[in-house]
């Protein structure tokens, strides 16, 4: 029997059937890949960080082996496919897990073991749950306790997350896992359990990625300032109450794009925490006079620095999170602003976009950036402080002034997206006054792999980039 020749209609038709399950079949081999690497690139770290502390202070940038070009029209279906295979990996890790949450009044806790390598018999106990009546995602507060008996400090987190006016919301409360003179929210096995809830956090779809807030009482005053700088990228807004840094620990440029909140007693003088307070404020007004606006014309600067009168250490906590909870995240600032410092010998290694391949020296390093109709310009220094005002019964460093020089041998990521630069266009990048790049950015998978392990955030699976060096 003589078969006839298929028409091309019949073969346009059987070829329309064919290719979807073709193209199908392949992005989930991609994604299963993707998945593979996400989950070994998770145990290595995890593996890591149990062994060395050095391997959880130098966080080394990570270039995955996924060299596959992706068109700009398909930039926002590859992206959620990373997301998806971020998560299924995080998934199928074996840690402990953040507890499902219930209400906050029911007091849910669990607890989490930190590596020994960086704090010897560390347990962090902490209260999560929610709060009102759930509509879609909620905003998530992280509240740090004071320095009293950490159970009674504990306690009383949960009975004033309880009190605070800002339902529909979630609340992470923990517990500080060991007392004494050295112990600090901001010390290197904190940072591990912060950056295990904000990844944690963000895979939960109950959570809003844009309406994350810390703030924290006395000595969580302290470490939630020092927090708001350091993991400024992640927060809506911080407030810690009744504290007081010195400004070299908290610089105040990286809050640039965040909600800030500062309440003390103004006759709180222990540890000159009003005076303190008052600096923050002189220096937050002051930013906020020299750079009112970001290049996209939003405000740079919103603070709220009140000493208040007649109080001293004990204030009205009730205040912040209202306020705080009227900011939400702007993930794709065109103005970046950030001191690259030190929080108990580490730094991080991205900060927005910006991701640091390596330093120009070991000091501090400020990056200024704005982008601004395909044109990014970045300026690099070093900066230099010097103390000029020091009490004397603690030898607190009150005051600095602070000496920039421009920074060299400096290498610098720079990640881009379709909110911050037209993708179809070439993107002029500019560091220190030169010119040091010029044409049309690729996007491509290992970009959005690379971003999806730096920062694990949703918002930052960023689909193309520009290394440079300065």
């Amino acid at each position: 029997m003589r078969l006839k020749p298929m028409s091309i209609a019949t073969a346009v038709a059987l070829s329309l059937c064919v290719t979807p399950n073709v193209a199908l079949a392949q992005s989930q081999n991609l994604k299963a890949k993707v998945q593979k690497y996400f989950l070994q690139t998770l145990q290595t770290k995890q593996a890591d960080e149990m062994k060395s502390r050095d391997n959880f202070v130098h966080n080394t940038p990570y270039s995955a082996p996924l060299q596959v070009q992706i068109k700009v029209k398909d930039v926002g279906q590859t992206q959620k496919m990373v997301w998806d295979a971020w998560c299924a990996a995080n998934n199928e890790l074996q840690e402990q897990k953040l507890l499902q949450p219930q209400s906050l009044k029911l007091g849910g806790h669990s607890t989490w073991n930190l590596p020994a390598s960086l704090e010897p018999n560390a347990v962090l106990p902490y209260y999560y749950g929610s709060k009102g009546v759930a509509q879609g995602k909620l905003p998530l507060f992280l509240y740090l306790h004071g320095s009293g008996p950490k159970e009674q400090e504990w306690q009383t987190g949960l009975a004033l997350g309880n009190l605070f006016q800002d339902a529909p919301s979630l609340y992470f409360i923990p517990q500080i896992p060991n007392e004494g003179e050295y112990y600090r929210w901001w010390q290197l096995a904190k940072q591990f359990a912060w950056e295990k809830l904000l990844r944690q956090a963000l895979i939960d779809n109950n959570v809003d990625a844009n309406r994350l807030y810390v703030f924290g009482i006395s000595e969580g005053g302290y470490g939630s300032q020092r927090l708001a700088s350091f993991y400024a990228d992640y927060w809506a807004a911080a407030g810690p109450m009744a504290g007081g840094e010195p400004l070299k620990n908290a610089p105040v440029e990286n809050c640039a794009n965040m909600g800030f909140s500062f309440l003390t007693g103004a006759d709180d003088t222990g540890f000159y925490r009003n005076i303190l307070t008052y600096y923050t404020q002189v220096a937050f007004d002051s930013a906020q006079l020299s750079r009112p606006l970001s290049v996209d014309k939003r405000p740079l600067f919103v603070h709220r620095i009140n000493l208040l009168p007649g109080m001293q250490h004990r204030i009205d906590y009730r205040l912040t999170t209202p306020w705080l909870k009227n900011f939400v995240r702007n993930a794709y600032p065109k103005t970046v602003l950030w001191e690259d410092f030190e929080m108990d010998g580490r730094r991080r290694n991205g900060f927005y976009n910006l991701q640091v391949m390596a330093r120009p020296s070991e000091n501090r390093t400020y990056y200024e950036m704005e982008i601004n109709n395909n044109v990014v310009k970045i300026n690099v220094s070093d900066v230099k402080y010097t103390c000029v005002e020091q009490e004397k019964q603690w030898g607190i460093e009150m005051k600095f002034s602070r000496s920039y020089a421009q920074a060299k041998g400096g290498r610098l990521r720079v990640y881009l997206n379709q909110q911050l630069v037209d993708l179809n266009k070439p993107v002029t990048v500019i560091v220190n006054g030169r010119q040091v790049y010029r044409k049309i950015v690729q996007p491509s998978l290992q970009d959005m792999v690379n971003s999806c392990v730096t920062y694990f955030d949703p918002y930052r699976v960023y689909p193309a980039s520009v290394e440079v060096s300065y």
